[in-house]
C-alpha cells in the first residue's frame, strides 16, 4: 500500500489551542498552591507566570507551542518563536532565555527542521535572549515553539487585570491573521494579504512592549488564540466595562470578503460560544464580528492605558510600521461586559 505523503501545514498557529471553555473547565479543578513568592500563577488568566526571586527580581516563565500555519518552514520558525515571546513582553519583561520544544515526523526531511529551528533562533536572538537547548520527540505531525524565561521588577508587572475606568485601549497589531492563513490554505488569499498576515506574525512585540514602557500603562495582555474578545474579557474581570469603536479596529482589509467566503475557523466559533453572552453589538457586520473573535496567532499588545497618554503613546506605535489604533475606553460594568459599536 502506498504511504500518505505527509502535508506540512494542516492548518496551526493558535486556531489549535483548546477553547477557553474547556480550559477554564479544567484549571477550575486543579488544587491551588499558596507560595507568597509566586506573583501570578494559572489561576489569574494571565499570559505568563511569574515567581519572585527576591524584593528586585522576578522571572517570567511562559511556553507555547503549535502546528504550522504556513507553508514556509523558516517563516513558520518564526512565527511560533515571536509568538511564545511575546507572552514575556506582555507581562512587561525582558526576555533572557529559551528552550525549543519540538515535534517531528521521523520520515519528514530534516532539512525542513533545520529551517524551522533556524528562523525560531533568529527570532530568539533579536528578542536579545539566549537560546539555551530544548526538547524534542517523534509525532505524526509537525508542532514547534518555545519554553521562555525572562525577568522583571516585581513592581512593574504588566498585569491583565489592571485597568482603570476611562483608561483607553490600544491594539498594536491588525486583526485576521487566522481568517487569512484561513484562505490561504483553500489557495484564495492574495499576497498583499498574506504579506501582512506574515509581517504581523513575524513583528516581535518586544518593539510595541518598550515604547509602551514610557507611559502609564496599567493593563496588558496579548491578542492570540482566545481572539480580541476573548482577550479583552479577561481583562476587564468581573468588574469593568469596555466600548469598541468599530471603525477604528485595525485589521487585513481583505478579511471581510474572506469572511463572506466562509473562509473560517471553528476557534473562532469556540471563542464566540464562550463570550458572546457578555458583548453586545450594534450595528456590526457579520464579518466585524468573525474578525474580533477571530484567533491570532502572534498577535498585538492590546493596553489599558491612562487617557492623558494615548494619543501620544499611538503616535510612536504607529512608527512601528503596522496598522494600530484606539480601539476602545474601560468603562463601568454594563448588563454586557462590552459594546460594540
Amino acid at each position: 500500500m502506498k504511504e500518505e505523503p505527509i502535508v506540512f501545514c494542516k492548518g496551526g498557529g493558535c486556531t489549535a489551542k483548546l477553547g477557553p471553555g474547556v480550559l477554564s473547565r479544567v484549571l477550575e479543578k486543579l488544587p491551588k498552591t499558596y507560595d507568597p513568592n509566586l506573583l501570578v500563577g494559572f489561576d489569574a488568566s494571565d499570559d505568563a507566570a511569574v515567581y519572585r526571586l527576591c524584593d528586585d527580581l522576578a522571572i517570567v516563565q511562559t511556553l507555547d507551542f503549535f502546528p504550522p500555519m504556513v507553508d514556509d518552514p523558516y517563516i513558520f520558525g518564526q512565527i511560533a518563536a515571536a509568538n511564545a515571546l511575546s507572552d514575556i513582553y506582555a507581562m512587561g519583561g525582558q526576555v533572557k532565555t529559551a528552550l525549543n520544544i519540538v515535534c517531528f515526523p521521523e520520515t519528514m526531511d530534516l532539512n525542513i527542521l533545520g529551517k524551522i529551528l533556524q528562523g525560531g533562533s533568529e527570532k530568539v536572538k533579536e528578542a536579545g535572549g539566549v537560546l539555551a537547548g530544548g526538547h524534542s520527540i517523534a509525532d505524526a505531525d509537525v508542532k514547534y515553539g518555545l519554553s521562555v524565561t525572562g525577568i522583571i521588577h516585581p513592581d512593574r508587572i504588566r498585569t491583565n487585570i489592571g485597568s482603570h475606568e476611562g483608561d483607553v485601549l490600544i491594539l498594536t497589531k491588525p486583526l485576521g491573521v487566522g481568517i487569512v492563513c484561513t484562505a490561504a490554505r483553500l489557495k484564495e488569499a492574495s499576497d498583499s494579504a498574506m504579506e501582512l498576515a506574515v509581517r504581523s506574525m513575524t513583528t516581535l512585540n518586544r518593539w510595541a512592549a518598550e515604547i509602551a514602557g514610557k507611559y502609564r500603562i496599567h493593563g496588558c495582555t496579548d491578542v492570540t488564540g482566545f481572539g480580541f474578545l476573548g482577550h479583552l474579557c479577561e481583562m476587564l474581570g468581573d468588574h469593568l466595562g469596555a466600548e469598541i469603536y468599530l471603525d477604528q479596529i485595525p485589521y487585513i482589509p481583505e478579511c471581510p470578503a474572506y469572511v463572506e467566503e466562509f473562509y473560517l475557523t471553528a476557534a473562532a466559533q469556540r471563542n464566540r460560544n464562550h463570550v458572546q453572552g457578555k458583548v453586545k453589538f450594534e450595528g456590526a457586520s457579520f464579518a466585524m464580528e468573525e474578525i474580533l473573535y477571530d484567533p491570532q496567532t502572534s498577535g498585538g499588545l492590546l493596553f489599558a492605558i491612562d487617557p492623558a497618554d494615548g494619543e501620544e503613546a499611538l503616535y510612536e506605535l504607529r512608527t512601528l510600521g503596522l496598522p494600530c489604533a484606539i480601539v476602545g475606553r474601560i468603562t463601568k460594568r454594563g448588563e454586557q461586559a462590552v459594546l460594540v459599536h
